[in-house]
């Protein structure tokens, strides 16, 4: 017995459940948990469906594809077992990163991490640490184009999935934001207002702001601007200091990105233009 993830998006319409369940009992499925949502504004159907079959992958496949084809559906199948490979990127910052590798050894996050890499070895330690691969790569405006390149080889020789900038640093090219389009995903500081720049939490400070958080978002060639997969905050008051502000906001920066990983990781999240379908 197999345990299969499905996730489907198509223009909604009458019987597309009907349809998508039909073709599981064909392969004998045992649906184990099912979530659907149908966005009223573009009237596109969205469904995540986890279920056991004992037929292989590719009877599977033939037996929901042509169904997907008169649904003009894009569909995602994948045994659950066959785990997502997630290449992460850092910088200096080491607290994404520290909390990504401690939830994956632990058996949190079900993603395996083929490489680390970083335009400075400060976190080369932590890597080793944990035993997973770590490469230097520095970029300059000289070298960001080769640098990038370098990144993409990986993505293809490694069987990367997706990649997270657990804190990295740099701006990536519109190349690079389109090749892996829905593919990145970057944590950001968010505040009310949006501090950009160097120094947020200090600016948050004087400004006297009573909530800041964080947002797991894709990247595009919009920065800062792509689809939201996951959002928190924590309330603060006039008591914080700036270093109370860095200690609360890198605690939301962890829990956000974790949670945000997990979600990808698992096919939950389903893009629907800029925004995100998150089956939680």
């Amino acid at each position: 017995m197999t345990r299969y993830i499905l996730t489907v998006k198509c223009p909604d319409g009458p019987g597309i459940v009907n349809r998508v369940t039909g073709a599981l009992l064909e392969v004998d499925a045992n649906i184990t948990e099912a979530a659907q949502f149908t966005d009223p504004e573009t009237l596109t159907f969205t469904q995540r469906i986890v279920f056991d079959s004992p037929v292989d992958l590719d009877r599977v496949e033939a037996t929901i594809q042509p169904v997907a084809q008169k649904l003009e559906a894009e569909y995602t199948l994948r045994p659950a077992a066959a785990r997502r490979k997630a290449l992460i990127m850092v910088s200096k910052v080491e607290h994404c990163l520290l909390d990504l590798l401690f939830r994956h050894r632990n058996g949190e996050l079900d993603i395996d991490i083929p490489l680390i890499v970083s335009n400075h070895t400060d976190c080369a330690p932590l890597a080793e640490r944990y035993g997973i691969p770590f490469e230097h790569v520095p970029v300059t405006p000289e070298t960001k184009r080769d640098a990038e390149a370098v990144l993409l080889r990986r993505v293809e020789a490694l069987g990367i999935d997706f990649v997270v900038l657990a804190r990295y640093m740099q701006i990536l090219s519109d190349q690079v934001c389109s090749a892996l389009a829905g593919r990145i995903i970057n944590i950001h500081h968010s505040f009310l207002p949006g501090f950009k720049g160097a120094r947020p939490y200090h600016q948050a400070h004087a400004r006297g702001v009573k909530l800041i958080g964080a947002t797991a978002h894709y990247v595009t060639p919009d920065l800062d601007e792509g689809p939201i997969i996951e959002q928190d905050v924590v309330r603060v008051d006039h008591t914080h200091s700036v270093e109370d502000m860095v200690r609360l906001g890198r605690d939301v920066e962890r829990m956000v990105l974790s949670r945000a990983v997990r979600y990808h990781s698992e096919d939950r999240v389903i893009l629907i233009g800029a925004k995100t379908v998150v089956f939680t």
